[in-house]
């Protein structure tokens, strides 16, 4: 039996098969290597165990760990003791009655460590400590893509053949999403002086990778885009319930824009469940890609993301664009630019993000929860045309989150290459009339 397949069936196939590999999985196509490796290095031996230093990195490029910050656990493999930490601090002591004297810092089968606060003393401090945990993306902030603690552990073994490293690591930041793979015995770390004469190196070393999967991070999306053009008056906007519906208890409370006012004023302002304004879509974030104008040689986009959520103003926030004519991006406003190149030769990805101390931060939603920037582009006529939609991105992320997009068949088409023009009932007429003559 021969099968034979129309163009639509092939067309819904494979706009079937892209739309169900782009999203929640923990492979990232547009980050493929990005993951956050924590580094466990020993430093040194003590009696009874050792004193590590311990080091996130942060090797995603546009995904970063935002306030409240991270939280690392994990499950000792014998009767470890942590007696000691500087630049964290265990979130529980646990029980340390069967010691003597002064107690260990934690006792716990299985601790749980966070980063210490801005403004903790010197003495409690190493490099890369104390900022409440929040960790900045590679691409963005490479200097600040890391956080470290230093830990004494007892009761552990004293050499490299006691030791055990620790499992079941766990990585919240600050909610789940990440999946932490065992520790791995790798080469040690080696380290330099201040003065970089003199080079040392760890003990042992151990790394554990963690990489992230937005559907184990939430059952629901975090942000939506909208589309409109010059050459178009209507507004193509995302799915209703895009991120959830009102009536659902996923997407927690939502209230009216007219009482905005009232929530910004109460105390629930510094929590960190979200609170949305009531819409259609109950996204926290919405993305709006505006074609502006159409010069000779360039064009023009407005980029406009506004925060939906009553209770949490977005830090270090970052946009990521795919489109084939980032390649030709000539200027841009208000914002900062950083090409991604996840496939060699292609660079048809960005990463936009604020300015610092002028638009890096999304506040919470309300009469200035919205930021807005234009890009200008040159036209390449053989790699890009607005006809068709290719005016429009193919895919938006928002801190490392994938966007829920319009339908493709939605998107605005250029006025002549449109086909609402060939089924208008004047040209269906126009038709007729002309083939009755003819028949005459």
């Amino acid at each position: 039996m021969e099968i034979v397949y129309s163009r639509f069936s092939v067309l819904f196939l494979f706009l079937l098969s892209w739309t169900s590999f782009t999203t929640t999985d923990a492979y990232d196509a547009l980050d493929p290597t990005g993951n956050i490796t924590i580094k466990w290095d020993i430093i040194s031996w003590t009696p009874d165990g050792y004193v590590a230093r311990v080091t996130i990195f942060n090797f995603q490029q546009y995904r970063h760990i935002e306030a409240p910050g991270w939280q690392l656990g994990w499950t000792w493999l014998k009767k470890e003791v942590i007696w000691s930490m500087v630049g964290a601090q265990a979130t529980e002591q646990g029980d340390c009655s069967k010691f003597k004297g002064d107690p260990p810092h934690c006792c716990k089968k299985t601790p749980t460590v966070v980063d210490l606060l801005p403004g903790t003393p010197y003495n409690h401090q190493i490099s890369n400590c104390c900022r409440g945990g929040v960790v900045s993306a590679w691409a963005q902030d490479p200097a600040n893509a890391a956080s470290s603690f230093q830990i004494s552990v007892g009761q552990s073994g004293t050499t490299n053949t006691t030791v055990r490293a620790p499992r079941n690591v766990t990585l919240k930041a600050p909610g789940p999403g990440y999946t932490c793979g065992p520790a791995k015995t790798v080469a040690p770390t080696k380290f330099f002086s201040d003065d970089k004469r003199r080079k040392t190196q760890a003990m042992m070393t151990w790394n554990m990778t963690c990489t992230y999967s937005q559907f184990l991070a939430r059952k629901t999306p975090t942000c939506c885009v909208s589309l409109s053009s010059f050459y178009d008056k209507t507004i193509v906007p995302f799915p209703t319930c895009s991120c959830g519906c009102q009536n659902s208890s996923q997407t927690g409370t939502c209230v009216d824009q007219k009482i905005a006012s009232v929530i910004q004023a109460s105390s629930r302002k510094n929590n960190y469940e979200p609170l949305l304004q009531c819409t259609q879509h109950m996204c926290p974030i919405r993305v709006h890609w505006h074609v502006k104008t159409n010069y000779k040689e360039y064009w023009r986009v407005k980029v406009s993301i506004t925060n939906f959520n009553f209770n949490m103003n977005y830090s270090l926030w970052n946009m990521v664009a795919q489109h084939p004519n980032f390649n030709n991006v000539t200027q841009l406003f208000s914002f900062n630019y950083k090409p991604l190149s996840p496939y060699a030769g292609i660079n048809d990805t960005a990463m936009l993000w604020g300015i610092k101390f002028y638009n890096d931060m999304l506040s919470q939603a309300g009469p200035v929860g919205n930021v807005q920037s234009e890009l200008l582009f040159r036209k390449s006529p053989s790699k890009f045309t607005f006809e068709k939609g290719w005016a429009f991105p193919r895919r938006i992320y928002f801190n490392g989150d994938n966007c829920v997009m319009p339908p493709p068949d939605s998107y605005p088409w250029f006025p002549n290459a449109t086909p609402k023009l060939a089924t208008s009932p004047f040209i269906v007429l126009l038709i007729t009339f002309f083939s009755v003559l003819i028949r005459m």
